[in-house]
């Protein structure tokens, strides 16, 4: 399988480099930079040692240009690029390649919704009802079949995971209150005073709450799927840390509800699913760092459920659920080429 990376200097893509390098149905990796087109990838990610240099023969160690990538017909594509840019460079491989987005610009089906989220027009709303949402554990029959998929954010991602069974099964009802805690490596790698390590260090704090933020939007288009009507009141926060998400909800029960409701509707939606793991511990973004794992724990008071989820946010967040949606599509092994165990 011949697989192209879009944006391959980014955070996401860097990552989608060392997962695809180990992956056991990738033949050839094909980088691509539009801003250091023909420069060597070692001496912009010097911490990048390929375990397959075959895999890599055709790039020489040097990132290509979008032209060149879209004439050696890649069977993926990976587009780990700006919102409202991602889709223009995906054009030339539309229709011959299958297309993993991890922008946002597939994700939503509402046009009005979008527009809200990021002031402006879809750039492709002709396609935004082909597009699957690649929420793997949720969307996989569709995800099989899907052409273009749009890889969800992060934030969408530690929230919806645990919130979709639980409304799905009416084990809860009313607005959920969701804290999310991200790692300063989810504003992506961008020159940017708030984001300095000076700026950042000994400092956590929110930032644009509510509807303010875009994924605010997305997760109340994805729950909308199972119910009709949810708001929800997101308060996502930054810590010092540089990657990782902590996200906690809380949410009134439904009437005649408690643990053993929650705990049975999570088993049925995610027994067998390896990349997600509910019980009755407390999770710790310790636990996931480096894996595609979303680990999910829970408990009652009195008439509420407070939910705990954790993810990485560069992995189960962006490049790892990508690669879950690739292995999805083309009918290999959930698991193959991504990591299960933290990286201590």
């Amino acid at each position: 399988m011949k697989v192209a990376i879009l944006g391959a200097t980014g955070y996401t893509g860097m990552i989608l480099m060392r997962l695809l390098d180990g992956h056991p149905r990738v033949e050839q990796v094909l980088p691509v930079s539009s801003s250091r087109e023909g420069s060597l990838i070692s001496d912009h990610d010097p911490g990048f040692v390929p375990a397959s240099p075959e895999r890599w023969k055709q790039c020489e160690d040097r990132y290509l240009d979008v032209a060149k990538v879209a004439a050696l017909r890649p069977d993926v594509v990976f587009s780990a690029l700006p919102h409202l840019e991602s889709a223009r460079f995906c054009e030339p491989f539309l229709g011959r390649s299958v297309v993993i987005d991890l922008s946002a610009d597939f994700r939503h089906k509402d046009i009005e919704r979008f527009e809200q989220a990021y002031g402006h027009q879809p750039p492709r709303p002709d396609l935004l009802d082909k597009a699957v949402y690649g929420l793997a554990e949720w969307n996989t029959p569709a995800i099989r079949q899907a052409d273009v998929i749009a890889n969800p954010g992060c934030y969408p991602t530690s929230a919806l995971l645990p919130l979709l069974p639980l409304y799905r099964n009416a084990v809860i009802e009313g607005v959920p209150v969701i804290n999310s805690l991200s790692g300063i490596s989810g504003a992506g790698k961008k020159a940017q005073v708030n984001l300095l390590l000076t700026e950042r260090l000994e400092n956590a704090g929110a930032y644009n709450p509510g509807r303010q933020h875009r994924h605010c939007h997305e997760i109340e288009e994805q729950l909308a799927s199972v119910q009709t009507g949810i708001q929800v009141l997101f308060q996502p926060h930054l810590v010092p840390m540089k990657r990782g998400m902590a996200t906690t909800i809380a949410v009134s029960l439904a009437a005649g509800k408690g643990e053993e409701d929650v705990a049975a509707a999570f088993q049925e939606h995610y027994a067998g699913r390896p990349f997600v793991r509910c019980d009755s511990h407390l999770p710790q973004t310790l636990d996931v760092w480096g894996t595609n794992r979303c680990d999910i724990g829970f408990r009652t008071e009195g008439g509420h459920l407070l939910v705990f989820s954790v993810i990485d946010n560069l992995v189960k967040g962006a490049s790892g659920q990508a690669v879950q949606n690739m292995n999805l599509r083309f009918g290999f092994e959930e698991t193959e080429g991504l990591p299960l165990s933290n990286s201590i």
